[in-house]
């Protein structure tokens, strides 16, 4: 299966790309009316593809050219949904349509019922809520603190370990020994580190020591290791305030899709370029070929 198109966001303002869009409609006011789809009874057009090009197509990156139109073809279809929802809701039964295109009142239409329906949806409470949902009844991860030795062979490893275990200085043995150049000079300090950070086996030998015990040497791809654990912690959760504005986007942002997604269930969506229509009719067999 090919991997996901990207996401594009339905809600950027209008305010400075208004002018150019436009600008850019009488530009292409002439041109043939060709339908790409059509979203409960109302076309989307060439034109319409070409001004979802300026308004988004820099967030789009070098996708390919069949994908790229499949995206603003995507969100196209999104906005109509929502302008047809704000017009359900009379939203914009107060403001005049002059000297509107048909694109820029479809997206300022869409960024009415977002406001209203989603973005005032989710609010400071709910995401404190999530919050202490999530990391209040989540376990403090677990840290360590650990330097380490890595030698070539099973004989050295264990000629360091009986240095150190007659009172030889761990992390003097380390700068002297140690072959990893990311630690030796500081005596093999690696910091604190938390499970799925290191290799399994370098992970299992850290985890099980207490403050201040060595391994026994060890071998992982890398080579041979001794470890020894100087700290070990709990790792608090992160405050609410720190994570605030990363939860409340991410909750509006599922919002969102959830609308969306309900929206386009009810609604009678048609794929007139047949360029576009190839493109889905090939995903199909191979979608319900992995269920």
């Amino acid at each position: 299966m090919e991997a996901s198109e990207p996401s594009v966001s339905f809600m950027r303002p209008l305010l400075a790309g208004a002018i150019a869009l436009v600008f850019l409609w009488c530009l292409a006011a002439g041109a043939q009316e060709a339908a790409v789809a059509k979203v409960n009874g109302r076309l989307i057009t060439e034109s319409d593809m070409k001004l979802a090009e300026a308004e988004i197509g820099s967030d789009l990156g070098t996708l390919p050219d069949v994908t790229r139109r499949r995206v603003l073809l995507e969100f196209l279809i999104e906005n109509q949904l929502f302008a047809d929802a704000a017009e359900n809701q009379k939203l914009g039964s107060g403001a005049s349509s002059d000297g509107r295109t048909q694109y820029a009142r479809r997206s300022a239409l869409r960024d009415l019922f977002f406001d209203k329906n989603v973005r005032a949806a989710i609010n400071e409470g709910d995401a404190r809520k999530f919050y202490e949902t999530q990391h209040g009844s989540a376990k403090q991860e677990e840290e360590v603190r650990a330097r380490h030795i890595l030698v070539e062979s099973k004989e050295k490893a264990w000629d360091v370990y009986e240095m150190i275990a007659r009172g030889s200085d761990f992390a003097t043995l380390a700068k002297r020994f140690s072959l990893d150049p990311g630690s030796k000079d500081q005596g093999g300090e690696l910091g604190y580190f938390g499970r799925g950070q290191m290799v399994p086996q370098f992970e299992e030998a850290a985890f099980k020591l207490k403050r201040g015990e060595v391994s026994e040497p060890f071998e992982t791809q890398f080579g041979w290791h001794l470890v020894r654990v100087d700290e070990r912690r709990r790792r608090p959760a992160p405050a609410f305030e720190a994570v605030k504005d990363q939860m409340l986007a991410a909750m509006i942002h599922q919002k969102a899709q959830q609308i969306a997604t309900d929206l386009r269930r009810k609604a009678q969506i048609e794929y007139i370029d047949p360029q576009i229509r190839r493109s889905m009719q090939n995903e199909r067999p191979r979608t319900s070929a992995k269920r």
